[in-house]
């Protein structure tokens, strides 16, 4: 140790540098999911809604390990459904979210790595999507009720001398129309599944996704059946 060091150590002062305020700070930030990112790039980012097919296995407790997930990174869920496969012991949940780019990717990479998952995927625009609302309204007005439920296809469940129950299935921008036009008689309650939804044509709606063997080979039969029915067809011409 030099007499300047040993000095130093005895006058307490400690190795010389700047003062902790006086060091470069990183410019850059996290977001709310812990993610460093750049001030001026996230100011840019503007939120989408996002369709995610989450392929798991059909065991207790995986609901709320998803749920869980979302919860902790504080992402933005707007629906959530959950049912079986044609895999015994598969279910597919179905995620409606609102997040940047970024953020749809990080929920993908994140559901991915919970233990029940078999797989992840987000859907593309042109998908199937439905979703069911219940609505019980007002029944002062019976006649007008039932014409609006005509009109968006809908099925009068009850009816009584005070309310009238109502189901509507169909996609968002057609339950959302639906609700507004029942909110003229007064709705009383109002009930929404969330949307559900499946890839079109052959595209498997979560990748590397498989029907079970009963259901491919029932395809399997009824594409023969029809090759059949066309073959004979085709002769009697």
């Amino acid at each position: 140790m030099s007499s300047d060091e040993t000095e130093a150590s005895q006058s307490g002062a400690g190795l010389q540098g700047p003062a902790p305020e006086e060091r470069p700070q990183p410019e850059g930030r996290r977001n709310r999911h812990g993610e460093r990112i750049d001030t001026a790039t996230d100011a840019e980012q503007d939120t989408r809604n996002a369709v995610v097919s989450a392929l798991v296995e059909h065991e207790p407790g995986v609901l709320a390990k998803v749920s869980g997930l979302f919860s902790r990174r504080q992402f933005n869920i707007e629906s959530l459904t959950v049912g079986p496969t044609t895999v015994d012991g598969h279910a597919r949940i179905t995620l409606v979210v609102e997040e940047t780019d970024s953020g749809i990717e990080q929920i993908k990479k994140q559901v991915e790595k919970l233990v029940p998952v078999i797989a992840v995927g987000e859907l593309g625009d042109d998908a199937v999507q439905a979703e069911l609302v219940l609505l019980k309204v007002r029944g002062e007005e019976p006649d007008k009720v039932h014409a609006i439920t005509q009109m968006y296809e809908g099925q009068t469940l009850d009816a009584g001398p005070r309310t009238i129950t109502v189901q509507i299935t169909g996609d968002q921008q057609k339950i959302d129309d639906a609700v507004d036009a029942f909110r003229q008689f007064g709705i009383i309650e109002i009930a929404r599944t969330g949307q559900t939804a499946l890839a079109r044509g052959d595209t498997p709606t979560t990748p590397g996704e498989s029907p079970a063997a009963s259901a491919e080979s029932t395809a399997n039969t009824q594409t023969a059946d029809d090759s059949k029915s066309t073959t004979a067809n085709d002769n009697d011409d």
